[in-house]
């Protein structure tokens, strides 16, 4: 049945962009003529690469439209919500019954849906139907089996922890701090000394073999050469001394996403803070106007060719 109702969000939805993947997400998963499917939000984001709060809006769109409802009575397994597809109800309802009347009739001879063909209600749903598919009356309906509880009394919870008893508040095995059940996660994992050895500053961090491999492929390494490479990575390493301690792998990333920036030097182009006699950088000590005198200097001493 999953197909009839594909069929119909192809040739009759008004649905676009990520409600209609939403709803042709829904329309896979209808496993009978009374379109009925569970999803959870989770599981339609990953269907239609969507963000949470995209499919959101989405499933708001289509329920205004009246191509979707929200069964709020039911549930599907971990609580998923509970839709049904009432156009492609209809129209299977309507050839159910056309058929019943005349067991000869084709489905192409059968008059198209109009609105004048309601969806079967609500309170007509196969509830047996729905079980086989995994769908329940939630604990608050009034109609219908509910979901069974198979284990503990009728006022304890759906789950219990069938821990053994134990002596004091110390669990039977293991230290002080591990968790009491398999449950239960360690509070200060994420803050092990194991995870806090993963990151390093900046200045710590090496340029591994895969770096200088992307550097030579991409060809940033012909583009600045060796020396060139070497003054982007001092000067990345000196923007980026202060900052906050990172794994490897991100500062690798950083360190890429720098040189491929990098301005190719040109050659053509005097170095303007280089100094009369072939120092590459001006002292520390000149003031500004010195530094401007010593590039005009510099360029002044360039060679032009016509000497």
């Amino acid at each position: 049945m999953s197909g009839q109702a594909r069929k119909w969000v192809w040739e009759s939805s008004t649905s676009r962009g990520t409600a209609r993947l939403v709803l042709l997400s829904i329309a896979d998963r209808i496993p009978d003529a009374q379109c009925v499917a569970y999803a959870s939000v989770t599981e339609l984001m990953e269907r239609t690469n969507a963000s949470r709060n995209a499919v959101r809006t989405s499933l708001a769109l289509l329920a205004d439209a009246g191509e979707l409802e929200i069964l709020k009575g039911y549930e599907g397994p971990q609580h998923s919500t509970v839709y049904r597809m009432p156009r492609p109800a209809a129209w299977l309802a309507k050839v159910a019954a056309a058929q019943k009347a005349d067991p000869e009739l084709r489905v192409e001879d059968i008059e198209p849906l109009t609105d004048a063909d309601p969806a079967p209600a609500l309170k007509d749903l196969d509830e047996e139907g729905l079980r086989k598919h995994r769908i329940w009356r939630t604990a608050g309906s009034e109609m219908g089996p509910r979901r069974q509880i198979l284990a503990g009394s009728k006022s304890a919870p759906p789950r219990q922890n069938l821990t053994p008893p134990r002596v004091g508040n110390r669990p039977p095995s293991g230290s002080e701090s591990d968790p009491q059940n398999c449950s239960e996660p360690k509070v200060n994992r994420r803050y092990s000394s194991s995870r806090a050895a993963e990151v390093t500053s900046a200045t710590d961090w090496q340029v591994d073999d895969a770096s200088l491999s992307w550097a030579q492929q991409q060809g940033h390494l012909d583009r600045l050469g060796e020396q060139g490479l070497q003054a982007a990575d001092a000067k990345w390493r000196h923007y980026r001394s202060t900052g906050t301690p990172r794994p490897a792998a991100a500062w690798a990333a950083d360190w890429k996403s720098w040189i491929a920036r990098e301005h190719t030097p040109a050659s053509q182009r005097p170095n303007l803070y280089a100094l009369p006699g072939g120092s590459p950088a001006p002292q520390a000590s000149m003031t500004k106007a010195d530094r401007h005198m010593a590039a005009l200097l510099a360029a002044v001493d360039e060679p032009t060719g016509t000497e």
